[in-house]
């Protein structure tokens, strides 16, 4: 081919990515919340404690309450001090008008914030934060009590990022639930009690190959071989680079809440999928130039998890109380089912599922509310 022909060829166009707000993605969700709203024919009442001066957490705040009342709810927004926290949550644990409680964290920082979470009724923690809910999650444990009409509480962040990602048709809805992330591997840099860790379970749990990256080096999370197991598997990682992973990942998340923090665009590949979560931009503005989809900011889909969780409590409630009139109703029957599952030599001590605990509560920090 000639000089002159070649020059004549067009040349080629770098396609950017596109971009997706996070208020598209929770439409679905708000919308489907107000139509539960609509169809309990009263409005649930959600409390919020802020008792700190954290700007995050008063921008998190505020966008809950506009975002609740406009769909139907009563939100009540408690500023009390620190050291008053515990007796109004306690107070609101008590009062049969509250459906649903939610603290701002940080508060005081630490174990004396996972004491605090642990003070929320689980019957009202909408931020699904109660050492048997974290408990369940990481165990891949769905419901509560064996009963398939009592869903436990998966907490907000996390499952925004999920409902993200099944928005984006990560997850593949032709094999069986649980398994939709077959074969996905997934960068997530943060590993946070808050957010990372509990995200990683959960991908890890339907399928995905996971690396969680955090200062302290990386760890793999998996399901093992095969689709068989039904819980992640944790192992450190000596052997791969943060880049070499990053190239070779589907989907990269990040989380590191600090505005000097941005992921190398170089470590991106040509249509990798890439979330923020952070309240900071992790990616330089050339992201789009690697990733097929860009999610920048993800607050509002948290926001429309955690009003979904609240009528998930309120739904928890009322077939709990079936549960009770049926055992009432038919005592003779329950006294048989009882029997079978208790027999009289107890098992093991080793058999016995005992709680988890977080190092500390939902940080707002890791929000990132403005789209």
């Amino acid at each position: 081919m000639s000089a002159a022909a070649a020059s004549s060829l067009p040349k080629t166009i770098s396609v950017a990515g596109r971009t997706i707000f996070a208020s598209n993605i929770a439409k679905q969700y708000i919308n489907e919340v107000s139509l539960g709203v609509k169809k309990l024919r009263r409005s649930p009442t959600l409390v919020g404690f802020l008792a700190s001066s954290d700007p995050a957490a008063k921008v998190y705040a505020n966008w809950t309450g506009k975002t609740s009342e406009s769909i139907g709810f009563k939100y009540s927004l408690k500023q009390v001090a620190k050291e008053k926290l515990e007796e109004e949550i306690i107070k609101a644990n008590n009062d049969p008008l509250v459906d649903g409680i939610m603290v701002y964290f940080p508060v005081f920082g630490g174990t004396q914030d996972q004491y605090i979470q642990e003070v929320v009724s689980m019957q009202k923690d909408v931020e699904g934060l109660n050492h048997q809910y974290i408990s369940n999650m990481y165990k891949n444990i769905r419901f509560l009590n064996n009963d398939p009409n009592i869903k436990s509480i998966l907490p907000c962040t996390p499952l925004a990022i999920v409902k993200i990602l099944e928005y984006l048709r990560v997850y593949n809805n032709l094999l069986t639930y649980g398994n939709r992330l077959y074969g996905k591997n997934i960068l997530i840099v943060n590993r946070s009690e808050i957010v990372g860790r509990p995200l990683a379970a959960l991908l890890a749990n339907d399928g995905a190959t996971v690396y969680s990256v955090d200062l302290t080096g990386i760890q793999r999370f998996t399901r093992g071989k095969g689709l068989r197991l039904i819980q992640h598997q944790v192992s450190d990682v000596f052997d791969l680079s943060l880049k070499e992973i990053a190239l070779s990942s589907d989907v990269i998340i990040t989380g590191v809440p600090s505005p000097n923090y941005k992921f190398p665009t170089e470590y991106i590949n040509d249509g990798t999928i890439c979330i923020n979560f952070s309240s900071e931009n992790n990616f330089n503005p050339d992201v789009k130039e690697k990733a097929s989809l860009y999610v920048p900011k993800i607050g509002k889909v948290t926001i429309a998890m955690l009003l979904r969780n609240l009528l998930r409590l309120i739904e928890n409630k009322t077939q709990s109380a079936n549960s009770i009139d049926s055992s009432i109703s038919n005592p003779a029957s329950d006294i048989s089912s009882n029997q079978t599952k208790n027999p009289t030599n107890p098992p093991p001590s080793s058999q016995v599922q005992k709680p988890i605990m977080i190092s500390k509560a939902t940080d707002t920090s890791d929000l990132n509310l403005s789209s």
